[in-house]
């Protein structure tokens, strides 16, 4: 039997392209939202997950990191892929007869540029995959999809044009969780590790407890904080950190961590990947 690795949309989606780019050997498995996709892990339906986390033009996926924590899944991976954006019609079809355009709000807030030049108007879709099988449906010569080459590819469209983010560098960044940790070293780019922690209620609580990292010279790439359970006093952390934690320089300054926080979870140890410096 295949092994399968579940991703959030439909088939064509650009998760879809980032399971088909990271694992080749494993059939993709679409699932309807973010929960699916991991409960199709945690139920044995697949043996990974491919979740987006965040986009460099973009920002921050929406929800994302409320999940992460309580998902039950641990981040064994992750995946940047350079998002191309392209302009998918019914076969024939000239630009010049294109009205709108429709994709996820993400994909249409990258694009704002061409559409503007073109003067197409952006119509929001449920996700990439979607609006391109809409547009394949539909038989309206004036509607387009923005989405990638495998979308077009499976919905039978032609690129109109291709490669038209605002951004020359647009790339996604995407988590590959899993049921078991995997603490392994590996990898040749170095490793990377992301906890999540909330810090105790005492004055200066956060900058002390950042203080460690920059003592024991450890590069911290991410912090964001976000509320949870619905208060505006109960606030945690999202950090990805460069190294292991058996890392000299990263075991103390977890422990000083540990020191000014309430709790602190390591949500996953996983090799860093080659293009996360060229990202």
């Amino acid at each position: 039997m295949t092994a399968r690795i579940a991703f959030q949309g439909e088939p064509g989606a650009y998760s879809h392209q980032a399971c088909h780019d990271a694992h080749p050997e494993m059939e993709a498995l679409p699932c309807r939202t973010f929960e699916d996709a991991v409960e199709a892990v945690l139920d044995g339906q697949a043996e990974l997950a491919m979740l987006p986390v965040e986009n460099s033009t973009y920002g921050r996926v929406a929800d994302i990191h409320q999940l992460l924590p309580m998902s039950g899944l641990h981040i064994v991976n992750e995946a940047f892929v350079r998002v191309h954006i392209n302009l998918l019609a019914l076969p024939g079809t000239p630009l010049s007869r294109i009205e709108r355009a429709m994709s996820h709000t993400m994909l249409l807030g990258q694009c704002r540029d061409f559409l503007r030049a073109h003067g197409i108007h952006r119509v929001t879709g449920a996700d990439t995959a979607g609006s391109a099988r809409h547009v394949a449906n539909a038989h309206d010569p004036a509607l387009a999809a923005l989405a990638g080459d495998l979308a077009a590819e499976i919905y039978g469209l032609e690129v109109l044009a291709r490669h038209i983010e605002d951004q020359g560098n647009n790339t996604t960044r995407f988590l590959i969780m899993a049921r078991e940790p995997d603490h392994t070293p590996r990898g040749d780019d170095g490793m990377m590790t992301s906890f999540v922690f909330r810090v105790r209620n005492i004055p200066a609580a956060l900058y002390k407890a950042m203080g460690g990292f920059a003592t024991n010279g450890v590069n911290m790439t991410k912090l964001e904080s976000y509320m949870v359970g619905g208060s505006f006093k109960a606030t945690q952390f999202h950090a990805d950190i460069e190294g292991h934690p058996d890392d000299p320089g990263v075991k103390l300054a977890l422990e000083e961590l540990d020191y000014f926080t309430d709790e602190m979870r390591i949500l996953g140890v996983y090799p860093a990947d080659p293009r996360r410096h060229g990202a």
